[in-house]
């Protein structure tokens, strides 16, 4: 082969190495983001907590789209967790409460058409987890609005 071929053959692979390195340093394990949030100060912790509760359910969907309902409802329940922590900690803290209710909203409305694809008996797990996902926006809602005592 000529070199002027084998050049963008070898970048391309180069590049594809590249990402393949950046992507596995970006996934972290379960027990690796928790220890983090943990680790964080207050006010940093809604968004890691938040974090794991996005990942938690993209697994969900994941889970559920192969047909693995048993797994698949660990990660809801997971989701559920840490999105209770993210708000607490919110709450707490006074900061990140307009992010962290929209981002329990995002994780609701993700829920909710999940749900929409599950037969009959995997769906009540699903709706609880969204029903304390609405109870948690309704408190952190009533954190931002409500006036303090002085």
């Amino acid at each position: 082969m000529r070199p002027t071929v084998m050049r963008p053959i070898l970048f391309a692979s180069i590049a594809l190495l590249i990402c393949s390195v950046v992507t596995a340093a970006k996934d972290k394990s379960l027990g690796e983001m928790q220890q983090e949030a943990q680790s964080a100060t207050l006010k940093e912790q809604p968004k890691l907590y938040i974090k794991i509760a996005q990942s938690q359910l993209r697994l969900a969907d994941k889970a559920f789209s192969v047909g693995n309902s048993a797994s698949a409802q660990v990660a809801v329940d997971n989701v559920t967790e840490f999105a209770t922590k993210a708000a607490d900690t919110a709450i707490q803290s006074g900061k990140r409460l307009k992010d962290t209710e929209i981002d329990i909203r995002k994780i609701a409305d993700k829920l909710r058409d999940i749900k929409r694809t599950l037969n009959f008996d995997d769906q009540a797990p699903v709706q609880r987890s969204r029903d304390k996902l609405e109870d948690l926006r309704s408190k952190l809602l009533a954190s931002m609005f409500t006036k303090k005592k002085k």
